[in-house]
């Protein structure tokens, strides 16, 4: 059973009935939300995308809604205090990149082909008063602030909580309710946090069919929000959102995300994100315990998932520049992957024309490697410097013959981790 496997990897959090257990054995369709805050998703939301995906693999048609709407509003649901409100010019820009994220995960194509909504399509020519007339009324204010993610904002004395955002459960509601109608769709998934707005639209679609509805025709499904053990967002590194798209987040800083990974994450996220079988998960998770320097679940899921985000190709590229940073060949790399290598190393710019000026000892200062220019003779004497992961054996060096690749860059490395990227410009 679908459900059974779900529950097995944990991906069953909160479910509004029992009955959602036998229905899911029956091809219908089904809808999860995504809010266009940015013009790409981020690894936080490849979980209500991989999900979407095992839904779609069992002949379930999966409806992404993007709120052109809702994101106008903000939801406030996980959110302590009222968001940046966006332009319409700016969410419809989001909405493409989103789309494209979603393209590589699921299937747009076929008889269960996922189909991308926009809910501003139906918000947009509701009137206030009859949005309040229709929906408004079926809607206690006691009801809505029971819910979690309102209570919570209106117990915060400092902060509180607008109109507009209190509003967002009735407007998500609605979309339950809108795509039930139009589209036959039964149920609605999202992460816990969600809990209260997707139970608000079940309810809604009993109340505006009437009480003789069969009351198990729309269903709730909740996965568990995904956290770093210290409760940090998943997908947060120093540098910030790891993204999907590979212009905001390279691919050889996607797959070194999830190669870093510790070993008390990664059989959880195998769980959540890999298509994998739960068989094939327990194998992995034999290998580690007997070998765990070779982080065989790491590589498992770091291949798979930069695969399915970026491709075969770029895998190829990314693992090839693995193994070579840790070869130290670093001339096998082109320009372009050995800036992402080291994209996230410290970096210091040096003019092209004071290369004649100065000496290897004046670059290690200047890169912070070294604290002073007595430092930095004593480094290199002790061997402990390295020129494009090349040990350096020598007292000094002029400008004009660092090793430069690309006729610009040059990776200096004091010790075995610390390195700079110097880039003469």
């Amino acid at each position: 059973m679908l459900f059974a496997e779900l529950e097995s990897r944990g991906l069953a959090y909160q479910c509004t009935s029992d009955d959602l257990k036998k229905a899911l054995e029956t091809p219908m369709s089904f809808y999860c939300g995504f809010d266009p805050t940015s013009d790409s998703l981020h690894v936080g939301s490849l979980l209500p995308l991989m999900t979407m995906r095992r839904l779609q693999d069992r002949g379930h048609k999966p409806i992404m809604l993007l709120g052109g709407a809702t994101g106008m509003i903000g939801d406030p649901s996980g959110k302590s205090k009222e968001r940046n409100l966006q332009s319409r010019d700016i969410i419809n820009a989001n909405a493409l990149g989103i789309k494209k994220n979603a393209e590589r995960v699921l299937d747009f194509s076929g008889p269960n082909g996922a189909q991308l909504v926009n809910n501003a399509d139906w918000m947009a020519t509701y009137s206030y008063i009859d949005f309040l007339r229709d929906i408004g009324k079926h809607f206690t204010v006691n009801y809505m602030t029971a819910k979690d993610s309102v209570k919570s904002r209106v117990e915060n004395s400092e902060h509180g909580i607008s109109y507009t955002e209190f509003s967002y459960m009735l407007l998500q509601a609605y979309d339950f309710y809108h795509l039930h109608k139009t589209q036959n769709c039964q149920l609605q998934i999202g992460a816990s946090d969600q809990w209260g707005n997707i139970t608000a639209g079940v309810e809604l679609i009993r109340r505006m069919q009437g009480e003789s509805h069969n009351k198990d025709v729309a269903f709730g499904l909740t996965f568990p929000l995904v956290t770093k053990p210290d409760g940090t967002k998943f997908g947060k590194t120093e540098s910030g959102n790891v993204w999907l798209s590979p212009d905001k987040t390279s691919p050889y800083q996607f797959y070194q995300f999830f190669l870093r990974l510790p070993d008390d994450e990664v059989l959880k996220l195998l769980k959540y994100f890999s298509l994998k079988s739960l068989n094939e998960i327990s194998v992995l998770e034999s290998a580690m315990q007997s070998a765990p320097q070779e982080r065989a679940a790491q590589n498992a899921l770091a291949e798979e998932l930069t695969t399915l985000i970026h491709g075969q190709d770029e895998l190829k590229r990314v693992k090839h520049a693995s193994q070579v940073l840790f070869s130290g060949e670093l001339q096998q790399l082109d320009e372009k992957t050995l800036k992402e290598v080291f994209s996230e190393a410290p970096s210091v710019q040096v003019a092209k024309t004071q290369k004649a000026e100065i000496t290897l000892v004046d670059v290690l200062v200047q890169s912070q490697l070294c604290s002073s220019k007595g430092a930095a003779r004593k480094d290199i004497k002790a061997g402990a410097i390295y020129l494009n992961n090349q040990r350096f054996e020598g007292e000094d060096l002029p400008g004009n013959d660092l090793p430069l690749l690309f006729d610009s860059l040059l990776v200096l490395r004091r010790g075995k981790k610390s390195y700079c990227l110097v880039q003469f410009s």
